[in-house]
């Protein structure tokens, strides 16, 4: 607490050198860390993030003119920028350019509410999540900018809304998201994971993490690959949310519910949406809500197979227009590649849709052994293990691995953690591991020397802080005066 204390009072200070006046007041948006469901929220599925301590920070002061100014505390790297109000809503998704985050904040807001702009002000910022980290960065800074230009315009959203609005944004600069980070950010709770669920409504149920003896906690390692989404999006992330959407068409038609209004209506057709038509008319009076979930999804988990069985290394576009009977480029149309381009020879349908619905599975897994309540299960190996499976499968199957982040998890597996796996986008980025406290110490060590030290002998003690940290679930975002 003192820590943040001092860093708020630096840059309150920081902010009277650049503007020559205090801060109204500075909103707070946190990073995240995945504990497990990677690249599911974008085909439907629930998923189990934790906010935590790294975090964006916007100090504000309402300026009284048409401009908006905008400040880091990093000059050197990201130079301040000046714009009219009405200029924030003109974003170059082809140019690499830190305030087209802040414009995605401020354009997402002002285009939901059906105003063209608003009040002027002056903004600095001061973030603490590693951009390209897995931690969500660009989630924590698009959603502390609508915190910032929602109070100093005297707009009053909802947490749902925020959240949608915010995940809606980064399409501004290209990046198709599929909406985890920001809820996670807007809405986490301090002590609590949430549930977050996106279809047929957002909902995010704060799930408290059993107690074990001696207890857990996560430790999150940076691999220091950086992996920008906005740079490599059309190879990896944004061709991964394409192949699961052309997945779905193709599940839906094998099937035979492509028909169906409830598929034919939805735009974008996720894995979700075809489980949830395809059992539409079962009766599930008085069932078990978590024992339906782990029966559908093992459904489609056998249907899958059979749809996509045929093509195991992949489908060309041709292939996927002509099992559809479409033409390629209606295929791409009905996929929205004109707004998110991909590039791929082949696509994997059968190996994407077999993690979606097996990861999907195991954070209903998840969930349910952390609301078990049985004192006979050993949490730690029952979590552990789930999470060393959604690596596996996010090695394997969803190819989103690399050789540092699969370095990393089997050397904290050695030195004592129990589940390690990638968070966040993956193909670089932060690995984290469920770790018994009384072992933090140890596994952080070998992580030092076997990785950090050998691979970035120059990293100094403040880095190696910022990239090797234990934690725990933290609150969501906030204003301070």
């Amino acid at each position: 607490v003192e820590a943040q204390t001092q860093r708020y009072d630096r840059l309150s200070r920081k902010f009277a050198d650049i503007y020559g006046a205090k801060p109204d007041f500075i909103a707070r948006a946190p990073g995240r860390v995945n504990i497990i469901g990677e690249h599911i929220d974008y085909c439907g599925f629930p998923v189990f993030p934790m906010a935590i301590a790294p975090d964006m920070l916007i100090a504000v002061h309402a300026n009284d003119t048409d401009r908006v100014r905008i400040s880091n505390v990093n000059t050197e790297k990201y130079p301040a920028r000046d714009f009219r109000t009405a200029e924030i809503f003109e974003i170059d998704s082809k140019v690499h350019e830190w305030s087209n985050y802040f414009k995605c904040g401020y354009r997402g807001l002002f285009e939901h509410i059906g105003r063209s702009g608003g009040n002027g002000f002056d903004a600095l910022l001061d973030g603490t999540v590693p951009a390209g980290g897995g931690l969500s960065s660009s989630a924590a800074f698009v959603c502390a900018t609508q915190l910032a230009v929602q109070r100093v315009n005297g707009i009053n959203l909802t947490q749902v809304e925020l959240a949608s609005i915010a995940a809606g944004a980064e399409r501004y600069v290209g990046v198709n998201s599929g909406g985890m980070d920001q809820t996670a950010s807007i809405m986490g709770q301090q002590g609590s994971a949430l549930f977050i669920e996106f279809d047929p409504a957002l909902k995010a149920t704060p799930v408290k993490l059993p107690e074990s003896n001696p207890p857990f906690v996560f430790v999150i390692a940076n691999t220091l690959v950086v992996s920008d989404k906005h740079v490599t999006a059309p190879v990896c992330y944004n061709l991964r949310v394409v192949e699961t959407r052309i997945g779905a068409l193709i599940l839906a038609k094998h099937l035979g519910i492509a028909d169906h209004r409830a598929c034919k209506d939805a735009d974008p057709l996720t894995f979700k949406v075809v489980m949830d038509e395809y059992f539409a008319t079962q009766d599930t009076a008085g069932s078990d809500t978590v024992q339906m979930w782990i029966d559908h999804l093992s459904a489609m988990l056998h249907a899958s197979n059979a749809a996509f069985g045929s093509h195991p290394d992949g489908y060309t576009r041709e292939q996927m227009a002509a099992a559809l009977d479409m033409t390629p480029d209606a295929l791409s149309a009905a996929v929205h590649e004109d707004r998110f381009p991909v590039r791929a020879p082949r696509f994997k349908l059968l190996q994407r849709a077999q993690h979606a619905f097996s990861e999907a599975l195991r954070v209903v897994k998840f969930r349910q052994i952390c609301e078990s309540g049985d004192t006979r299960l050993n949490y730690c190996t029952a979590l552990g293990d789930l999470m060393n499976c959604s690596q596996d499968s996010c090695r394997d199957l969803f190819e989103c691995s690399c050789p540092e982040i699969d370095e990393l998890c089997a050397l904290a597996r050695r030195a004592g953690s129990f589940g390690s796996r990638l968070t966040g986008a993956g193909w670089g980025g932060c690995t984290v591991h469920l770790v018994s406290r009384d072992k933090v110490e140890s596994v952080k060590q070998v992580l030092v020397s076997e990785y950090y030290a050998k691979k970035f002998p120059n990293m100094t003690a403040a880095e190696l802080d910022n990239a090797l940290f234990a934690t725990a679930p933290g609150c969501g975002a906030c204003y301070y005066e």
